[in-house]
């Protein structure tokens, strides 16, 4: 069962959801677009749900004919079936230990606000009627808040890499990731192209703490690494500021070209900021409004 603090980040997320408009996702098809929202996925297509019969027509298969529903009437009727090749959204937080930095700058840690922005995300998603999952949990994908609340105590649990792992998913499906991403580029490069090749239309959140921002430390300041042994002891860190920050920008800038060549979207969130500007910027991207 799902933990009480789950449902405490289940009810936070859906908090911050209800200032949004109903999630609409959007994603390119061969043969359709799915439109969520007030209609659903209510359309007709290859799947085993009913939706509605209509009347046979010349060039449909006799053996969609619905013979006790044509029996009732002096036509035949056609029995369709609805679409179920539906986008679903999946979700990723990262678990690495880099994201439970928190600074003097900011009030959450780096793995709270990547938490909350992918729960909020799936809220709205289900909201939509959309179906949800985590990426790499047991779940398989559903739209109920029961959802909700066991994929919060998921991410409360998880544990891993610092990547996704790979995972076969439906064609089609999207993708929300939040995580610091300070891998190398290469690395992160290897984990998520096999997503994309597979027909995953993904979106990359990296989360941040101002303090990683901008460096404001200055004087003599010893820095660690908080998943490996590595420090170093720095007499005057005002000095490092400049290159920290140009080899930051660099490493952004091989994330964006990277998420452009694999056709996914990029954007950074500060942990000082509201979750609210970056949850409608991803609810432009996921519903298409934005152009990436």
């Amino acid at each position: 069962m799902p933990t009480a603090s789950a449902l405490t980040l289940a009810d936070r997320a859906a908090a911050q959801s209800r200032a949004l408009p109903p999630l609409l996702v959007e994603a390119e098809r061969i043969a359709a677009t799915v439109i969520l929202g007030e209609h659903g996925r209510k359309r007709a297509g290859p799947g085993e749900s009913f939706w509605q019969y209509r009347p046979y027509s010349f060039g449909d298969s006799t053996q969609r004919i619905d013979w006790h529903r044509s029996a009732r009437s002096d036509r035949v009727f056609i029995r369709e079936n609805e679409w179920e090749a539906a986008n679903t959204l999946w979700l990723w937080a990262s678990p690495s230990v880099s994201m439970t930095f928190k600074s003097h700058l900011a009030q959450v840690t780096k793995a709270e606000r990547a938490q909350l922005l992918v729960m909020a995300v799936a809220a709205l998603a289900v909201r939509g009627n959309e179906r949800v999952s985590a990426l790499g949990s047991p779940y398989a994908p559903d739209h109920t808040r029961m959802q909700l609340a066991k994929m919060a105590d998921w991410f409360l649990r998880s544990e891993g890499p610092a990547l996704p792992a790979y995972a076969r998913m439906p064609r089609f499906s999207g993708a929300v990731m939040a995580g610091d991403f300070f891998e190398t580029p290469e690395d992160i490069a290897a984990a998520l192209t096999p997503l994309a090749s597979a027909g995953v239309r993904g979106h990359l959140v990296q989360v941040v703490d101002p303090a990683e921002e901008t460096l404001p430390y200055t004087g003599r300041v010893e820095f660690h690494e908080m998943a490996g042994p590595l420090r170093f002891l720095s007499a005057r860190a005002e000095t490092l500021r400049q290159s920290y920050l140009e080899r930051l920008a660099a490493h952004r800038e091989q994330l964006r070209e990277m998420c452009h060549r694999i056709g996914w979207s990029f954007i950074v969130h500060r942990t000082d900021q509201p979750p609210l500007q970056t949850l409608l910027s991803l609810h432009a991207l996921i519903s298409g409004e934005a152009v990436r």
